[in-house]
C-alpha cells in the first residue's frame, strides 16, 4: 500500500462576480482576481498502485475532482460567512474540511481518500484524517537562532571527528531553526486559540533556546550532545501537555532545509 499526495492550489475573492478560470494551476486555478484568499488543499490517497501502469491515481484526475467537487465547497462557504458577518475561525474552517471531505469521498475508484490538509499561510495548516474525521491536527512552524557544539568531552578527538564529521568543531556552529508543533483536537471540542497556542510554544521552548549557546545556557544540553534529534526530544518534554484540550502529536526541527527530525513521544497517537 502506498499513499499518494497532490497539493491542489485555488483563490476564491467572494466580493467579485468575475473570476478567471486561471490557466497557471502552479499559482492558482481559478485564479481570482485582485486581492483573493489563496487556499492550498493537500489531498493524500492510500491504495496499491495499479499493475499495468504503476500509478495509484492520475494526478491530473486529482486536480479535475478537487477543482470540480471540492473547490466549489469553500467558494460557495466561505461566501456564505461572509455575507452572515461570521468569522472564519478555526472550528468554521474545520467545517470546510469535512464539507470538502464529503463529495470527494468515493471519487478516486479503488483508492482510499486518507487525509486532507488546508494550508491556512505557509507557516500554518489544518489537517483531518477521514478514518477519524472527528480530530483536527493544528500545525504551526516557529523560527529559532541558536548555536551547538556536535563534541562529547568523553571522546578523544579522532572519535569526535569520526562521530560528528566536519560538524566536530570544538568552538561550535550555528543554525537558524525551525520548529513545527502539531496538536491534536477534537472537532467539536473547545476552539483552539492560535495566539495562547504561541504564546505556550513561546514562554515553554523559544525564550529557553531562541539566541542561545545551546550547550552552555540550556541545561538539559550540558550534559547531552545538542542534537537535531535531541532537540525534537527536548522540544517534546517541554511541550507535551501544555495545551489545554488539545494534545500535543508531534513536533519536527528542521536544522536546514535538508536535515530535520520528527518526533513523537509517548503517548503520541498515530
Amino acid at each position: 500500500m502506498v499513499r499518494l499526495g497532490r497539493q491542489v492550489r485555488f483563490s476564491i475573492n467572494p466580493f467579485l462576480d468575475r473570476h478567471s478560470p486561471g490557466f497557471n494551476s502552479y499559482a492558482s486555478k481559478p485564479a481570482a482576481e485582485g486581492l483573493s484568499l489563496f487556499l492550498e488543499l493537500a489531498v493524500e490517497l492510500e491504495g496499491a498502485p495499479q499493475p499495468q501502469t504503476g500509478l495509484l491515481v492520475n494526478v491530473s484526475e486529482i486536480d479535475q475532482v478537487v477543482r470540480r467537487c471540492a473547490v466549489p465547497v469553500f467558494a460557495e462557504r466561505i461566501a456564505e460567512h461572509l455575507r452572515c458577518g461570521e468569522p472564519i475561525g478555526l472550528p468554521r474552517i474545520a467545517s470546510l474540511l469535512d464539507a470538502a471531505r464529503a463529495p470527494l469521498q468515493d471519487k478516486f475508484g479503488p483508492a482510499r481518500l486518507a487525509r486532507l490538509t488546508l494550508k491556512l499561510d505557509p507557516f500554518r495548516k489544518l489537517a483531518m484524517d477521514t478514518k477519524e474525521p472527528g480530530v483536527l491536527y493544528f500545525s504551526e512552524k516557529f523560527e529559532f537562532a541558536a548555536t551547538h557544539k556536535l563534541w562529547n568531552d568523553r571522546f578523544s578527538e579522532p572519535q569526535n571527528r569520526q562521530a560528528f564529521g566536519k560538524c566536530a568543531n570544538p568552538t561550535g556552529h550555528g543554525h537558524n531553526y525551525l520548529v513545527e508543533v502539531t496538536v491534536r483536537t477534537p472537532a467539536g471540542g473547545p476552539a483552539l486559540e492560535i495566539g495562547q497556542f504561541e504564546h505556550v510554544v513561546d514562554a515553554q521552548l523559544m525564550q529557553l533556546v531562541d539566541h542561545k549557546n545551546l550547550n552552555l545556557d540550556v541545561a538539559a544540553f550540558r550534559e547531552k550532545v545538542p542534537t537535531v534529534e535531541n532537540i525534537a526530544v527536548f522540544t517534546w518534554e517541554h511541550l507535551a501537555g501544555k495545551f489545554g484540550a488539545a494534545q500535543l502529536h508531534c513536533v519536527t526541527v528542521w536544522e536546514s532545509d535538508r536535515t530535520y527530525c520528527t518526533y513523537c513521544g509517548p503517548g503520541a497517537s498515530s
